[in-house]
């Protein structure tokens, strides 16, 4: 099975809108700002979610009766996974971290209405998740399953992620984009490689550029998550920003919420405070520092999964 057929079996709008964005912040007149709305592809299985999970889908939907993975209470992966697993009728164990059984997220509750097997792990045992004796001990408890890493990150999920930027067709200088888990941004860091090599796109920049917002303190480590999907010896144009992550993975700030107020109440595009909210906060901050060279292409990438809008969220991956 292709992407192409299981995206239309599960009933997705792809390619998803490039959409003109023109907001009333200093310097936005300067550049020309583009929004890739991902976050339109499907009210559930939404923005990067899928991307990430199309090819490994494809692969395996056939043949896998039981797929295992990671997550906190509020992840946008398991959700996106639970209903994928649901519909094309596959055994799906969500195992997360800390306990929430005592009040379960929404987000739990939907799995729990999709027959999602759910297991509660500590902290302690979370962290060894990448582990190769936990894993090995995890396929021995399901040895039917195929075990996904958290958040969807391993090398199939950069074909889905480069398929982003073919869809754009027109040049651009800058991508932006969130990072957490580092897949998203190495296969756009891939695919702007490629564009790049094949002449696909008239006036692209020479030096083509995805720029990362960091949604964690992760110095260092955000960057070795990204350096691990990308050929020993790139020379591509890529960056992570660590100062817009509002102390941390979840945290926010009374300016990142109002700023969520305004995309929504101003620009009709939903975002959330753990991952798209500090997109758009960072080009805001960056155009009002005149961090962008005049007349620059500049495309936003909104990555969906509002499960951090359902309610205050403490783990979102």
């Amino acid at each position: 099975m292709t992407p192409e057929h299981l995206q239309k079996q599960l009933g997705l709008s792809l390619p998803s809108s490039l959409q003109r964005f023109t907001p009333d912040w200093p310097g936005a007149e300067r550049v020309t700002l583009w929004v890739k709305r991902d976050d339109l592809i499907h009210p559930i299985i939404s923005g990067n979610k899928w991307r990430k999970l199309s090819q490994l889908l494809a692969d395996n939907a056939a043949t896998t009766q039981h797929i295992v993975s990671f997550g906190g209470g509020f992840s946008n992966h398991l959700h996106a996974l639970g209903w994928c697993c649901y519909q094309l009728g596959i055994e799906f164990t969500a195992l997360i971290r800390g306990n929430y059984g005592a009040s379960p997220t929404p987000m739990l509750t939907d799995l729990s209405r999709w027959q999602a097997n759910i297991r509660y792990l500590t902290k302690l045992e979370y962290k060894q998740r990448d582990e190769p004796e936990f894993l090995a001990s995890l396929s021995k408890q399901y040895p039917r399953a195929l075990i996904i890493p958290e958040g969807g990150s391993q090398q199939a999920a950069l074909a889905g992620v480069q398929s982003m930027l073919t869809e754009c067709q027109i040049p651009f200088d800058k991508i932006i984009t969130p990072v957490a888990s580092g897949a998203t941004m190495a296969g756009l860091i891939n695919g702007a490689g490629i564009i790049n090599e094949a002449g696909m796109l008239s006036g692209v920049s020479a030096r083509q550029q995805v720029l990362g917002i960091a949604v964690l303190n992760g110095v260092g480590y955000l960057e070795d998550l990204v350096a691990r999907f990308l050929p020993a010896k790139s020379n591509r144009d890529w960056q992570i920003l660590h100062q817009y992550h509002h102390g941390g993975y979840a945290r926010t700030s009374p300016a990142l919420l109002t700023l969520c107020e305004e995309m929504q109440q101003a620009y009709a595009i939903p975002v959330e405070p753990v991952y798209s909210g500090k997109v758009f906060y960072a080009v805001k901050a960056l155009l009002a520092q005149g961090a962008f060279a005049a007349g620059e292409q500049v495309i936003i990438v909104h990555t969906g999964g509002l499960q951090g809008a359902r309610t205050d969220p403490d783990s979102h991956s």
